[in-house]
């Protein structure tokens, strides 16, 4: 009976961390896929795919994974994938926005509205929630990865051409105009800079506490959001409580 207990419990714990490598594939996918529609699918003239292609290879991403996620950006195999984005209100009246990459637009606005009316939300039209969030360039500097202090890193940001720097016990979190964060991103790592992430992204000028009673909602939303393959970001203009894990 102890043997079958630890069998299950060790079959648990892998597919919990199966489930953690696919999200994290997923998302390699979808940036590979960006980096490469917007730059080109060779790395050498595109700095933006080099650094997602490191990512891959961090992670140990099969091959097959790169090359399926660079082959919908160069339409190979004849589909043609578009970004489309959804906006709408989760429980309590928090703003959700979804941005999403899909070859059947009907399949996913069908799943996206199923997944706000499962959890007690309401899909939006365009323009009833994005007015609430700012479109920034967005990178990041593993405190780790380099031996600057705060204040060098800072200026560092700023002769780059940043607008504005966040430090975290962790990382260097540098905010651009979203049409600067390329130029922004190429002259830090000309200065010899190794970058976590950098991407355009969205961020909520404000965020509402998601109340007591609509948490489990809540979370359940945003997860069958993330889980769905055709949702490359969910941004949240919302918090849940504090004593909530």
């Amino acid at each position: 009976m102890s043997g079958h207990s630890k069998w299950h419990n060790i079959q648990g714990r892998k597919n919990a961390q199966d489930a953690k490598r696919g999200k994290i594939f997923q998302k390699i996918s979808r940036n590979l896929y960006q980096a490469a529609k917007a730059g080109g699918v060779d790395p050498d003239g595109n700095p933006q795919l080099r650094l997602e292609l490191e990512k891959a290879r961090a992670a140990n991403m099969p091959k097959d994974n790169v090359q399926r996620a660079l082959d919908k950006a160069s339409g190979v195999g004849g589909a043609k994938f578009e970004e489309v984005t959804y906006e709408g209100y989760g429980p309590g009246g928090t703003a959700v926005m979804v941005s999403t990459l899909t070859d059947n637009k009907n399949r996913t606005a069908s799943a996206v509205r199923s997944a706000f009316s499962h959890h007690g939300g309401s899909l939006g039209t365009n323009g009833s929630v994005s007015y609430m969030f700012d479109r920034k360039g967005y990178i990041v500097i593993l405190r780790d990865q380099t031996d600057d202090d705060e204040d060098t890193m800072l200026l560092a940001a700023l002769d780059a051409g940043a607008d504005d720097m966040k430090a975290t016990d962790d990382e260097y979190q540098i905010f651009t105009e979203p049409g600067n964060m390329a130029a922004v991103r190429d002259a830090l790592q000309e200065a010899g800079y190794q970058l976590d992430n950098s991407e355009v992204r969205l961020f909520p000028q404000t965020t509402t506490e998601v109340p007591e009673d609509k948490v489990s909602q809540y979370t359940g939303l945003i997860d069958e959001l993330s889980d769905n393959d055709d949702v490359q970001d969910v941004y949240e203009a919302a918090v849940l409580p504090e004593d909530v894990k």
